[in-house]
C-alpha cells in the first residue's frame, strides 16, 4: 500500500490538474469490464486523484493519457484480485482495512478523520481507498495461503547474496533509483524523451521522483518508488554508468537512451560511497560456562561440546539442557574490541557455525559458538537477507499468479477507443 502523505497534499494543485484530467474522461460512462463486470469512468476519475495525491498533487504536462491508463491498469488488476479472492471466499474484516487506514493516516500525521477530510477536499471518496485496502489485503492472504509453501531459502541463496554484497563494498558504490519509459517504436522516441524532460521539471517544482517512478516506470523497480539500491558500475548498462560516474549526489540524470533505444532511463543519484575499508568485526554469540566446582574438566569439555544443539542462538528457550549450574545465554552483536581480552584470541578467526576451544579463566570453563559475524563491511545480518529473499520470492509468485488470472480473464478496455464519426 502505497503511503498517502496527507499533509502534504495541495488540493488546490491538484483541482488545477482535473481541468486537463477531464478533458479526457467525461461522464459515468463504461471505460473496460473484467469478465462483464464494468469499471466506470468515475472510478477512473477517483483513481487517477488519487495517483495525483501520491504524485505530489501535479499532473506533468502531457502526462494525461499516462495517469489514466496506470489508473486503468490499477483498477483492472484489483478487479481481477477482486474476483479471485472472492472465488475462494477470502474476506477481509473492516477492523484490518481501519488499522490498515490508521496507518496511512499516521505516515502523514494524521488520523482517519483527517485523512477523511483531506481526500474528500481534493474530490476522492474515502470508501475508494478502503475498497483497495480490503482488495490488496485479501488477495495477499489467498497468495500466502496458496503458494506460501513453495516459499523457501537455503543457505547457500543466503551465502550468495551475502559474497554478492561483499564484493559490493569493494568498489565504489551508488545508491540509485530509476524511472523506465518504454520506447514501442522509432515514432515515439522524441515524445518520450520530451516526457522525461517534463517530469525533470516536476521534481525541481517538488514532485517526488518516487512517486514518478511509481506511476509511470515499467521497470520491476517502480513497486518501490524506483529504488535500486547500492550499484556499482559494472552492474549497470554502459550508458547509465557513464552518467553516473559524473552525476553528483541529489540531482537526476536527464534522459538516458538504453536497451538500444527501446527504453528511456532518468536516474537519481541518492549517494555515493567510497569502496569500504574493513573495520572491526563483530559476532553474536552463544556462551556458556561450566562451573569447575561441578564437574571434571573431561566431562566440562564433553557438556560444552553440545552447546551448538542448543538452539541458543534463537534466543527462544533452550532444546537442551547442558546440565545442572551451566549458564548458557545469547550475547548480541559486539564488537571484538568489547569481548573480553583473554577470550580475543580464540574469537578472532572464527566465522558463523564456528565454534571456539573451550577456554579456563577463573573457577569456570567456557566455551563460545559464533551465530552472527558482521565483517566490519557493514553487511547486513543473515536474517535480514533471509527475509529480503523469502519477499522477493513471494512477490514474484504473486505477479505470475496475478498474470495466470488475467489471462483467463475476460478483459474489453473502453475507455481509450475512438469516438464514431458523426454524420454530417
Amino acid at each position: 500500500m502505497r503511503a498517502f502523505k496527507t499533509l502534504l497534499i495541495s488540493v488546490a494543485a491538484l483541482t488545477a490538474s482535473q481541468g486537463a484530467m477531464a478533458q479526457n474522461i467525461v461522464g459515468t460512462g463504461i471505460a473496460a469490464t473484467v469478465n462483464d463486470t464494468p469499471i466506470s469512468t468515475f472510478d477512473v476519475q477517483q483513481r487517477v486523484r488519487l495517483l495525483l495525491v501520491t504524485s505530489g498533487g501535479r499532473m506533468p504536462e502531457g502526462a494525461e493519457r499516462q495517469f489514466q491508463e496506470q489508473a486503468l491498469r490499477d483498477l483492472i488488476e484489483e478487479e481481477l484480485k477482486r474476483q479471485e479472492t472472492a472465488s475462494f471466499e477470502v474476506n477481509v474484516s473492516d477492523a484490518e482495512v481501519n488499522q490498515e487506514l490508521a496507518r496511512i493516516a499516521a505516515g502523514g500525521g494524521g488520523t482517519i478523520e483527517s485523512l477523511t477530510r483531506d481526500l474528500a477536499q481534493a474530490g476522492i471518496a474515502i470508501e475508494k481507498l478502503r475498497d483497495k485496502i480490503r482488495v490488496d489485503n485479501a488477495w495477499q492472504t489467498l497468495v500466502r495461503g496458496r503458494f506460501g509453501s513453495r516459499v523457501s531459502i537455503t543457505e547457500g541463496e543466503v551465502d550468495t547474496m551475502l559474497d554478492d554484497m561483499r564484493a559490493e563494498t569493494q568498489a565504489e558504490q551508488y545508491l540509485l533509483s530509476e524511472i523506465c519509459l518504454p520506447v514501442e517504436s522509432e515514432e515515439q522516441k522524441d515524445r518520450i524523451y520530451s516526457i522525461g524532460m517534463q517530469m525533470l521539471g516536476q521534481m525541481q517544482q517538488g514532485v517526488p521522483f518516487q512517486a514518478l517512478a511509481q506511476q509511470f516506470s515499467v521497470c520491476p523497480s517502480a513497486a518501490r518508488g524506483g529504488d535500486l539500491g547500492w550499484m556499482r558500475a559494472p552492474q549497470l548498462a554502459e550508458p547509465v554508468a557513464e552518467v553516473v560516474e559524473q552525476l553528483a549526489n541529489g540531482n537526476v540524470s536527464t534522459p538516458i537512451e538504453v536497451e538500444d533505444g527501446e527504453m528511456i532511463k532518468l536516474v537519481a543519484m541518492r549517494q555515493k560511497r567510497a569502496a569500504a575499508e574493513k573495520g572491526d568485526p563483530s559476532y553474536e554469540l552463544a556462551y556458556a560456562a561450566v562451573p569447575k566446582s561441578e564437574y571434571p574438566r573431561e566431562e566440562a569439555e564433553e557438556r560444552l561440546g553440545q552447546l551448538p544443539v542448543t538452539n541458543a542462538c534463537n534466543a527462544d528457550g533452550l532444546s537442551t539442557d547442558l546440565g545442572k549450574g551451566i549458564g548458557v545465554e545469547l550475547l548480541p552483536m559486539i564488537p571484538i574490541a568489547q569481548i573480553r581480552p583473554d577470550f580475543q584470541d580464540q574469537v578472532l578467526g572464527l566465522r558463523r557455525g564456528d565454534t571456539s576451544e573451550m577456554m579456563e579463566s577463573g573457577q569456570y570453563y567456557h566455551r563460545v559458538y559464533v551465530c552472527e559475524m558482521d565483517e566490519g563491511l557493514g553487511l547486513p545480518r543473515r536474517r535480514m537477507v533471509e527475509s529480503q529473499l523469502e519477499a522477493d520470492q513471494f512477490n514474484l509468485l504473486a505477479r505470475r499468479y496475478l498474470r495466470d488470472v488475467e489471462r483467463d480473464a475476460d478483459v474489453d478496455i473502453r475507455l481509450f477507443e475512438e469516438a464514431p464519426a458523426q454524420d454530417s
